[in-house]
């Protein structure tokens, strides 16, 4: 691409960032509020082709016309990864429309999965396949028997959390627990996953995982080239259960998932539909638990964090495990309940 530079964007620069942001308009796509790092390349002053990043995931690529076939893709692409290698980051994600998927395959990037709007892409030292291998191995998963498997953030851990597992426990062989590894939560992964650990530690037949990339957060899914808000959330619930079905269940012997019963978030709710309707075209069983409840109220770690908001601490030891409870009343745990009474919205 002899003749064009790239140009970083300084992502603390208003006008710089409006730039981009009318220029992707033109495409009809969004800069997402969550990129870190964005990259551009002009022609005449006027920005012609642009890409941007959030942690490992490539987002908001752009090329106009005149630039096609002129090998922009590679270099706005080469950018970036040089970005991702200075950060010591070496396997990244790209979400790209159908249509897109040839300039990706064609720098190194292999499918994951692909569905009527989205597909997900990955490159780098490791593949889903060989993370699952990992998994295997670490967790000394036997993968000839037959397991039932969860999903679950708990943002904190609750008295809910652990009904569940234990009715998966008490219905299974065998039960894998994934814990949500990506940190968007008032409580951080590190301490999510210990609080889960230790709170199902009576349960020996049930093993918690840490969730890794391929279980995908809604942090990471992109919305800026779906339009409207609930193709956004059909186009994401469905990738990520069609991932489950077909990578995790398919590889570690999953024949059962557990979902909780939703009848408040719209999010989780359209999750759990999602799942009903893909995970038994990959021979999965979805089966659905009524939540637990206390004083005639669902128990939620979302009430948790109502609690501490609205600083009624002594009533969350009713709906929590005793792991979550010590946990609060660590320094750490007063630190992060100071910080969800003093934000705008818990999450």
């Amino acid at each position: 691409m002899y003749g064009f530079n790239v140009e970083k964007i300084n992502l603390k620069h208003e006008d710089e960032v409006k730039e981009v942001r009318d220029f992707l308009q033109t495409f009809h796509l969004e800069l997402d509020d969550n990129v870190d790092y964005t990259v551009v390349i002009r022609e005449n002053q006027e920005i012609k082709a642009t890409c941007s990043k959030s942690q490992n995931v490539f987002k908001c690529f752009a090329v106009s016309d005149e630039l096609r076939g002129e090998g922009v893709a590679a270099t706005l692409m080469g950018a970036v990864s040089d970005k991702l290698f200075d950060e010591g980051i070496y396997h990244s994600f790209i979400f790209t429309k159908i249509e897109n998927i040839h300039i990706f395959t064609s720098l190194g990037y292999k499918i994951i999965h692909e569905i009527e709007n989205v597909a997900l892409l990955e490159s780098g030292i490791y593949d889903i396949e060989k993370y699952l291998k990992d998994i295997q191995r670490e967790y000394n998963i036997d993968i000839s028997a037959k397991k039932s498997a969860l999903v679950m953030n708990c943002n904190p851990f609750t008295l809910g959390h652990r009904y569940l597992i234990e009715e998966a426990a008490r219905q299974s062989d065998q039960v894998l627990v994934f814990i949500v590894e990506e940190d968007k939560s008032s409580f951080p992964f590190i301490h999510r996953y210990a609080m889960v650990k230790e709170g199902v530690s009576h349960l020996k037949n049930v093993r918690v995982i840490k969730g890794g990339e391929y279980i995908i957060s809604r942090a990471t899914f992109p919305s800026y080239f779906l339009r409207k808000e609930d193709e956004i959330l059909r186009a994401y619930t469905t990738l990520d259960a069609s991932i489950f079905g077909r990578y995790f269940c398919k590889s570690l012997n999953i024949t059962k998932r557990f979902i909780g019963e939703e009848p408040y978030c719209k999010v989780t709710n359209a999750y759990n539909e999602s799942l009903k309707d893909i995970l038994p075209t990959y021979g999965v069983e979805v089966i659905e638990i009524q939540r637990k409840s206390y004083k005639s109220d669902v128990i939620s770690a979302s009430k948790v964090r109502k609690l501490i908001k609205e600083g009624q601490i002594s009533e969350i030891e009713n709906i929590v495990p005793s792991s979550t409870w010590k946990f609060l009343n660590t320094t750490q745990g007063k630190e992060i309940m100071e910080k969800i009474k003093s934000s705008d919205s818990p999450h």
